[in-house]
């Protein structure tokens, strides 16, 4: 007779499964928004770049809560910050839903972004239950199912909003957040323990008013003049909270976000190339939303439905999802670091596929084809750096930062795609001009070149050059754990809880 495998065996098998169903539930629901933004426009009677922000608040909000929700899984509290997460990813979903007006959609859209932070407490909770070596391949899959989900996202929006309705969508990630709040309860293990600190209030603060005030004028800019005093007023201020926020965080003894880390080369980069890359992946996905489903009678677009614009997404996650295999397979003859500037030039190939061939429904798949696998080598190759260049207490905080960069790269692409086309529509018209989609295809080329140019440097840095970088950092990490040494030179090392997780 087989013995019965112990309980805890069988929580370890099913951890994986239930980390990879979170983060890919969250990639979704972090879509919704934007292949209903048409509809929404008309549903609701605003604009389609009001419309937007269904997409847009998501995000910012993710960017602003993925710190926080970095630091609590650093501590003590790692299993509560993961439940409360998807606590608010299904009170935003119920919300959403409700036909309440375009305000509280707002409202549910913003709780559904508290979720966005719980990809870097997956990655962590992986790194710190799994045995080394099955840690390593699950951080790998886990890195990529934000931009795989996104793919999945929109063919499901489009598949429910169809047949069921503009709130369809809503409803069914109320329920599935619902299944993977009960799921996570039963299989998620306690964190290690590790000392607890006091929330980083202010430093939250900041990066909320901050971020939001420079997207606000993002999106604001066309309808206020770019020269107006109201922007220029709103998009200073800005800066100059955000700067404040920089000179908190490094200051401060137990920040929200351990900026102190960006010193190192490897991780400056790493996020720099993350942020870049996710503006052009939402200025991409934004404009051909848009595109496909404008009417054939505006002199350019498909007149799809919301489900064929959906599946003209389908390739982008089918090419992330293969970008994995390919980023181990390349890694095997190259430094893992060269997969940033690879990244970049498929990216830009992308943007020069829907520049000139978006005529035609194929070119928009090829386009989408290209961006992610541009978008899924970057996002196979940054958490494998930034593991080799942090010390494992800052391995939560360093990978919710790279998350932090993620967002509001997504963000600000989402809100620079409607100011674009925003700025290409006729003085009461709803259609942009064909000639704000060519304009936003030439500001994705130079996002694909910067992207390539930015990671270039990194190639012969002495932290990436093992031929199998997806594992490299392994044995360091390790070492460091063993001997309780830390890479970065900073004071905060020397201090047992400067710097720490809380």
């Amino acid at each position: 007779m087989t013995p019965t495998p112990p309980r805890s065996s069988r929580r370890q098998r099913a951890l994986v499964p239930v980390l990879v169903s979170t983060c890919m539930l969250v990639a979704v629901v972090s879509s919704l928004g934007a292949p209903l933004i048409p509809a929404i426009s008309i549903e609701d009677h605003v604009s389609p770049s009001g419309a937007q922000w269904s997409l847009t608040v998501t995000l910012l909000v993710g960017a602003v809560t993925t710190p926080a929700m970095g630091r609590l899984g650093d501590g003590p509290r790692r299993r509560q910050a993961i439940l409360l997460g998807l606590t608010g990813v299904g009170a935003g979903s119920l919300l959403a839903a409700l036909p309440l007006g375009f305000g509280w959609l707002i409202a549910g859209r913003a709780l559904q972004g508290v979720g966005m932070g719980l990809v870097p407490l997956a990655i962590a909770t992986a790194r710190d239950a799994l045995p080394a070596e099955r840690a390593r391949s699950s951080v790998a899959v886990l890195s990529l199912t934000t931009s795989v989900g996104v793919g999945l996202g929109y063919p499901l929006t489009g598949l429910l909003a169809q047949v069921l309705g503009l709130y369809a969508a809503f409803w069914f990630a109320a329920a599935a957040a619902a299944a993977a709040w009960a799921a996570a309860f039963m299989v998620l293990p306690p964190p290690p323990q590790r000392p607890a600190h006091r929330m980083d209030v202010l430093g939250m603060l900041l990066l909320t008013v901050g971020m939001g005030g420079m997207l606000l004028a993002l999106s604001q800019a066309e309808l206020w003049g770019w020269s107006s005093a109201r922007l220029l007023v709103l998009a200073g201020v800005s800066l100059v909270v955000l700067a404040w926020w920089v000179v908190h965080e490094s200051r401060t003894s137990h920040p929200l976000v351990n900026v102190r880390l960006i010193r190192d080369r490897t991780v400056l980069v790493a996020d720099l190339t993350t942020m870049v890359g996710g503006v052009g992946m939402y200025l991409l996905m934004s404009s051909v939303t848009r595109f496909v489903q404008t009417p054939r009678s505006a002199g350019y677009g498909f007149g799809g439905s919301v489900l064929v614009t959906g599946l003209a997404l389908v390739p982008f996650s089918a090419a992330s999802l293969a970008a994995g295999r390919l980023a181990r397979a390349l890694t095997r003859r190259m430094p893992l670091a060269g997969l940033l500037p690879l990244g970049g030039l498929v990216s830009l190939a992308a943007m020069l596929c829907f520049t000139f061939l978006r005529g035609s429904l194929f070119g928009v798949f090829v386009a989408m084809a290209l961006a992610g696998l541009g978008v899924g080598l970057n996002f196979a190759a940054t958490p494998g750096l930034i593991v080799t260049a942090v010390p494992v207490h800052e391995t939560g905080s360093a990978m919710s930062f790279n998350q932090v960069a993620k967002y509001i790269g997504y963000s600000t692409g989402s809100a620079l795609a409607a100011a674009v086309l925003q700025a290409y529509t006729a003085p009461g018209g709803s259609l942009p001009s064909d000639a704000g989609f060519s304009a936003i295809g030439a500001l994705g080329c130079g996002v694909g070149a910067v992207t390539a140019l930015a990671s270039l440097p990194l190639i012969r840095s002495r932290h990436c050059g093992a031929r199998d970088g997806l594992t490299a950092g392994l044995p360091r990490q390790q070492a460091w754990r063993a001997h309780g040494t830390s890479p970065l030179p900073r004071a905060a090392d020397t201090s047992p809880t400067r710097g720490s997780g809380t």
